[in-house]
Order: C-alpha cells, then sequence, then structure tokens
C-alpha cells in the first residue's frame, strides 16, 4: 500500500520518535525514505495546524497532515486497524462504480469486519451483522454506522494518549524555532 507524501519535517520527527525507541535505521520503515536528508527539514507543515490538532480530535482529522501523523502514531503503537479502517471508508463513499463499490465492500469485510480477521474493528455484533446484509448489494452508507463507532472510539482513546505523546510533543518543539 502507498504511503501518502509526507513533508520532510514529519518524516524527520517520527524518525527522531523510532530512534528514540532504540529501533535502527534498518528496521525503522520510516527511516528509509529520510535517509539522504535526515538534517533537512523544510516545513511544509505549521505550527498553527499543529496546535488545531490539540483543540479537538474534528480538527486534527480535518487538517492536511494531522491524519497521517495520527495514523504514524497509531502505527508506532500497534493499534492502526481504526484510522486505517476510518480512511479507507472516506474512500469507499466515494466510489461511483457499483462493482468496484461490491469489491471494496467484501475487502473492508474481510480485512476489518469479520471476526478474526486481520485488522479486526471493535463494533458491537448488530453493527457486525447490519454491515453482512447490506455488503450483499453495498450502498455508498453501508459502513456508516462503523465509521462512527470506530472514530469515537479514536476520539476518546487514542486521541488524549497521541496529544501527550512523544511523537507530538517533539513535533512541537520541532516546529516552533523554523515559525518563530
Amino acid at each position: 500500500m502507498c504511503r501518502p507524501e509526507w513533508p520532510n519535517s514529519i518524516v524527520l520527527l517520527l524518525c527522531l520518535c523510532y530512534n528514540t525507541r532504540k529501533m535502527s535505521r534498518r528496521t525503522c520503515w520510516i527511516c528509509k525514505p529520510c535517509r539522504d536528508e535526515s538534517q533537512r527539514l523544510p516545513s511544509n507543515i505549521t505550527l498553527e495546524e499543529v496546535l488545531q490538532w490539540a483543540q479537538s480530535f474534528e480538527k486534527l482529522m480535518a487538517t492536511k497532515y494531522g491524519p497521517v501523523v495520527y495514523a504514524a502514531y497509531l502505527k508506532m503503537e500497534h493499534s492502526d486497524e481504526n484510522i486505517k479502517f476510518w480512511m479507507a471508508c472516506e474512500t469507499y463513499k466515494k466510489i461511483a462504480s457499483r462493482w468496484s463499490r461490491i469489491s471494496r465492500a467484501k475487502k473492508l469485510y474481510k480485512i476489518y469486519i469479520r471476526p478474526q480477521s486481520p485488522r479486526e474493528i471493535n463494533i458491537d455484533s448488530s453493527t457486525r451483522e447490519t454491515i453482512i446484509r447490506n455488503i450483499q448489494e453495498p450502498t455508498q452508507t453501508c459502513f456508516e454506522e462503523a465509521q462512527k463507532i470506530v472514530y469515537m472510539h479514536m476520539e476518546r482513546d487514542s486521541y488524549p494518549r497521541f496529544l501527550k505523546s512523544e511523537m507530538y510533543q517533539n513535533l512541537l518543539k520541532t516546529i516552533q524555532p523554523n515559525n518563530s
């Protein structure tokens, strides 16, 4: 799966976070793209955007780089299935072709919804059963309830931890001098 384009400042920050956890650059998948430019810190991301993330989870998810950095944090914490599902649903909603929607709905089910699936998300059984019925003839909204549940889990559980995380705190420190 292709990673989105990340500004060099985010890649460098993520490398710093991984390296503070005693990971080598050989094992760090984030370090690979920045090996040649590890000392460069151009600022495609602004202090205003990063500060906005602390105002609310909704604002974090609405900014350009917030979801990318948040997803990287969740990956570090080995709990990125919720953000991946949420992002996959955002993409799914834009599918116009009926055949593509059916195919993608089945794939989302196999990866995130089916019990014991590789990245099973935490949803109640009635939501799961509704999705199972709906994916036979999936609409653009057939994952909407599960997406809302996952969003709530992220907002209540991992988002507060993210704001207190070394990653977020380091990003604030790294960006402030560049924008002063």
